[in-house]
């Protein structure tokens, strides 16, 4: 199945007929603003009078590039060094940093404890100056840290070998990565012992100088596994309250031992069945038992809808416990991408889009929109604005400038065009070489044991070694 590429609208008008023919609601701006009163230009201020230059956020990612013992490498150094040229001034995470080493996704993700802490102060520092001296100022730049546990999906050891830690045995996602019926499940105990590391994490990540950590609830990860644990027994799985459990605990616990540090989360807002490939490599739902899909958070039990009842219920649990920054993102990245990062090229493990990857864009910022609308007091950045391409300042600024969003967050387009929220800022016009085509080479690359970056436009990593390794793989998948 093939769709237009976002490259061929050139004007106005044929962006919008296109928009129009698919079913896409996806409002935008004609015209950009500049200067200082334009929308993307304006500082948000948080309830705690901290200020936040702009409306652009840049999201956490995994760049599979630290050490083994979890300290950043070069490679992440040159990352969160280009996150600092960005323009963004707020740093959602910047990178998802294991609580414990059991938790890494992958055994060169980032991990925060005591040796790695001045290691970690070091990369945010270097953010920090490398902003300072692109802009002249730094004060109103606010960094955070993501803090993760990767529950299903561990891969601490081996990239290649997952080693899961789940809370309860899925019909579908245990069948498809191959675990048995009486793989273990975490205990009470378990989770009650990985609570207290999120909160040692926070404690540390305040002493490293982050101003905030996000607890990951997001991407098929251990937090988001929770607010699906329908089945699960006990105090931490059913009723709502009861999934909720884990946040609570933990926020209890930061605001106890580490006070004045923020708090944000960031949260699949829904979730779909699994996808696979069809025959034609065109994605298409996993079957599943039974008449009604009940593994879904945000989902309706079909499979594929979305229902916002228990969406809107957690970002109300996120008001009660004063947590003012919400991040909105949706699904899982290992089962069906094409919901939480649209893109018209599939990743080497991945499939085919199953519908235009604009619909998905579509469909991300209606849901933030809503929640947005539901609890408008929150500070709420947006996500999956990759592929909008050249349209991406135009729908981003229509979003903030009508209050559908706070914030827009930019993921994948930093690797190869970290600068795009500087160059939108200042007015100048999009530098087009260096826009993300969602070619997913960033995600292929890991997903072969390799370090991600953007190997078709950032010449930094076409340049590597992986890069001969990544085409060889490529073109045995074709």
């Amino acid at each position: 199945m093939s769709y237009h590429r976002v490259a061929a609208f050139k004007t106005a008008a044929a962006f919008n007929a296109h928009l129009a023919e698919i079913g896409a609601d996806l409002p935008f701006d004609d015209d950009l603003e500049r200067g200082p009163d334009a929308a993307l230009a304006q500082p948000y201020r948080l309830p705690d009078g901290t200020t936040i230059g702009n409306r652009f956020a840049i999201l956490p990612m995994e760049g599979w590039d630290g050490e083994p013992d979890g300290r950043p490498s070069e490679l992440t150094i040159r990352r969160w060094r280009r996150f600092g040229l960005s323009g963004a001034k707020l740093i959602w995470g910047g990178e998802a940093a294991a609580v414990r080493h059991d938790g890494r996704a992958n055994p060169n993700q980032l991990m925060i404890n005591e040796a790695n802490l001045p290691a970690l102060a070091c990369l945010r520092e270097t953010l920090v100056s490398t902003h300072r001296s692109k802009f002249g100022q730094s004060d109103d730049l606010q960094i955070g840290l993501q803090l993760t546990h990767s529950g299903r999906f561990c891969r601490p050891n081996d990239k290649k070998r997952l080693e899961p830690m789940i809370l309860y045995h899925h019909p579908v996602l245990d069948r498809k990565f191959g675990l048995p019926a009486d793989y273990p499940v975490m205990s009470d105990d378990d989770i009650k012992r990985l609570i207290d590391d999120f909160v040692a994490a926070a404690r540390r990540a305040q002493r490293a100088g982050f101003a905030f950590v996000d607890i990951k609830h997001c991407h098929s990860y251990l937090g988001h596994e929770f607010l699906s644990a329908f089945e699960r027994p006990g105090p931490y799985g059913g009723p709502f309250e009861n999934r909720t459990r884990f946040l609570r605990e933990i926020v209890a616990g930061i605001r106890a031992t580490a006070s004045g540090l923020g708090i944000g989360v960031r949260f699949s807002a829904f979730d779909f069945v699994p996808f696979r490939p069809g025959p034609d490599g065109t994605g298409e739902p996993e079957p599943f038992p039974g008449e009604r899909y009940g593994y879904a958070f945000g989902g309706d039990g079909t499979g594929t809808g979305i229902d916002l009842t228990e969406p809107k219920r957690f970002v109300d649990l996120l008001a009660e416990l004063d947590i003012p920054l919400v991040c909105i993102t949706c699904a899982s990245p290992y089962y069906n991408p094409h919901l939480m990062r649209p893109a018209l090229f599939p990743p080497s493990d991945g499939y085919g889009p199953p519908e235009d990857p604009l619909l998905g864009v579509a469909r991300a910022v209606w849901v933030a929109g809503q929640l947005k609308q539901h609890r408008p007091e929150l500070a709420y950045v947006g996500s999956g604005y990759t592929y909008l391409q050249e349209w991406l300042p135009q729908v981003a600024q229509h979003m903030v400038r009508t209050g559908r969003v706070d914030f827009v967050g930019l993921g994948r387009m930093t690797l190869c065009y970290p600068d795009l929220a500087a160059d939108v800022l200042a007015g100048r016009p999009l530098q087009r070489k260096r826009i993300c085509r969602t070619f997913s080479d960033c995600t292929t690359a890991p997903r072969n044991g390799m370090v991600s970056g953007c190997y078709p436009l950032d010449p930094f990593y076409a340049e590597r070694s992986e890069a001969g390794q990544l085409a060889a793989v490529k073109g045995q998948k074709k």
